[in-house]
């Protein structure tokens, strides 16, 4: 089966004012979608294989640096651990070292939402109906506090859009939601390949970000005198 290229937008190379690559991935945005195939065929090798792929499809993997966001940053981890010969700089933002870890601090974030809502999620997610507009209307609470706290832009709204037309990748990866993580990356961890990363990194954590700093706190803790730096 041939598959479409992914979506460019815009890895930035580490030289001059270069353009941005922001890339759909497989089963996302505008790139293939494969909602019939089966769940063992999404795994953390496809998309690394993929990130591969890309570099080498766009004449980048001589030199580049490489951001990765929420999942998106445990996969650059995974990425800088093998040492790839052109990779100059990382930037890790808004992502756990492991997703036990972040499943432990959404235990906690969701603790502190007023009684009713954590009712509703725990009666919910007990009788597998996620998808009621209950649940929803309850997520949204915890999103509107971890996620975006800021009127939704229409940018995250149509990811979110993308989401619900298509949840292959989504829910079979990650689970319903951004806290009730059910799917085959919810015993995923980086921790140990951490020592592996030889590259200049910044790792960012907001201070309500359902990514919090004790998530990303092994990201800093595994690099000292390697020139990275946490905000």
């Amino acid at each position: 089966m041939e598959f479409q290229s992914p979506s460019v937008q815009g890895i930035v190379p580490f030289r001059g004012l270069e353009p941005v690559v922001h890339y759909d991935q497989l089963g996302n945005g505008k790139s293939t979608h494969l909602p019939d195939w089966p769940a063992d065929f999404w795994s953390v090798a496809l998309f690394l294989a993929e990130l591969d792929n890309l570099l080498d499809g766009l004449k980048l993997s001589d030199e580049y640096v490489l951001f990765g966001h929420s999942w998106g940053g445990m996969l650059a981890a995974a990425h800088a651990a093998r040492r790839p010969r052109g990779l100059r700089r990382l930037v890790i933002a808004n992502s756990p070292a492991s997703m036990p870890l972040r499943l432990k601090e959404a235990a906690r974030l969701r603790s502190a939402l007023p009684p009713d809502v954590q009712q509703v999620l725990l009666r919910h997610e007990a009788a597998g109906t996620t998808d009621s507009a209950e649940y929803l209307e309850a997520v949204g609470v915890y999103y509107e506090r971890h996620v975006c706290r800021l009127p939704w832009p229409l940018e995250l709204k149509a990811s979110y859009l993308e989401i619900h037309t298509d949840p292959t990748v989504y829910y079979t990866m990650n689970g319903p939601n951004e806290f009730h993580v059910i799917g085959s990356l919810k015993d995923w961890s980086v921790i140990d390949l951490l020592p592996r990363i030889e590259t200049p990194t910044l790792v960012l954590s907001g201070r309500h970000d359902e990514a919090s700093p004790e998530t990303t706190r092994p990201l800093c803790r595994t690099h000292p005198g390697r020139g990275l730096a946490c905000f």
